[in-house]
């Protein structure tokens, strides 16, 4: 795929990046080592909770756990992309990282940050028709269409990926260039390119649009619908119920599109700067890991489902169904 080490004009193309990571001392290292281990192996235990709950509990076989279970499963991953190679590192004097390895990381994060956009707006029309087409909602949240909408995320995902890859790995990286980042992220590589980049960003540019934009607009249009809709609710009780049906999915969606708006909004020569980091860890470690959290905590019947399998009790007879139910 990737010639390992060749002269185009006098200069040496690069196979190894030098991920900088946090730069701190060693007894500190050792605590973030601490730190972020913990938490990965937190965020995996959560996720695969809320998998098993849904599939063991008739009563979660309804079309927004059917996404939660695909938000997990996509966070699982999402995380394992990127911190077992941080965690190498901060016990490790070696801070390299091949290029294929690099091209490789970078792939699955845009994978798997492209589908959660898509995932998270999928999500957002579900309580959507929940809402305001309550009684069509059966009708219309089919198992088919749940099916359709859920491979859509990951196909577009996948294909945003490909295409960006495309521009980013035919790039030159000259020598061994050193990146400021603790994994391979679109804009620090751009920044160590030793050629005219501008077609890599501006396609970037342009796909991010598409996957961010897009996305936000079905979100904030949902919302908004869902909001009118909810202050036509005569009775106090009526309203509340109705809101505390989205309010969890409206907390994730505000802390992961805050964050990685944040980042990836920014001109990428902020990327030379420590603070970038600092807010990545934001979305790449600490968000994940209060995903599960907020959803059991704003959810009577995960939370139910989720003692079941932890006191390991069978589900009730004939729980199976279907999505739509």
């Amino acid at each position: 795929m990737i010639t390992k080490a060749m002269d185009v004009d006098n200069r040496t193309v690069t196979t190894h990046f030098i991920l900088l990571g946090f730069l701190t001392r060693p007894a500190f290292q050792f605590l973030l080592f601490s730190i972020f281990l913990v938490t990965y192996l937190l965020t995996l235990a959560e996720n695969l909770l809320i998998i098993l709950a849904i599939r063991s509990d008739g009563q979660l076989h309804k079309p927004m756990y059917f996404f939660l279970s695909h938000l997990s499963f996509l966070e699982m991953w999402y995380v394992t992309v990127i911190s077992p190679k941080m965690l190498l590192n901060f016990l490790s004097k070696d801070k390299s990282i091949s290029f294929n390895g690099c091209m490789t990381q970078l792939y699955f994060f845009v994978t798997f940050v492209c589908t959660e956009y898509i995932l998270l707006a999928v999500m957002a029309f579900d309580r959507y028709v929940a809402i305001c087409n309550p009684l069509r909602y059966p009708v219309i949240m089919t198992n088919q269409l749940c099916g359709i909408l859920a491979g859509g995320c990951w196909f577009c995902g996948l294909m945003t990926a490909m295409i960006k890859m495309v521009f980013i790995a035919r790039l030159r990286y000259c020598g061994t260039p050193h990146i400021n980042h603790y994994f391979c992220d679109i804009s620090p590589l751009l920044n160590v390119s030793c050629e005219d980049s501008s077609q890599a960003e501006l396609v970037d540019f342009f796909l991010a649009l598409m996957v961010i934009a897009v996305p936000l607009c079905v979100v904030v249009t949902s919302y908004v619908v869902i909001l009118i809709t909810i202050l036509k609710i005569p009775s106090a009780q009526g309203r509340q119920k109705a809101f505390s049906t989205c309010a969890s999915h409206l907390t994730v969606v505000t802390l992961f599109y805050s964050t990685t708006l944040f980042t990836y909004a920014r001109p990428k020569l902020m990327y030379a700067y420590n603070s970038n980091k600092v807010v990545s860890v934001l979305y790449t470690v600490i968000v994940p890991l209060l995903n599960p959290v907020i959803y059991c905590l704003r959810n009577r019947d995960v939370k139910m489902a989720l003692k079941k399998i932890i006191l390991c009790n069978r589900s009730e007879p004939g729980g199976g169904g279907d999505f739509s139910s």
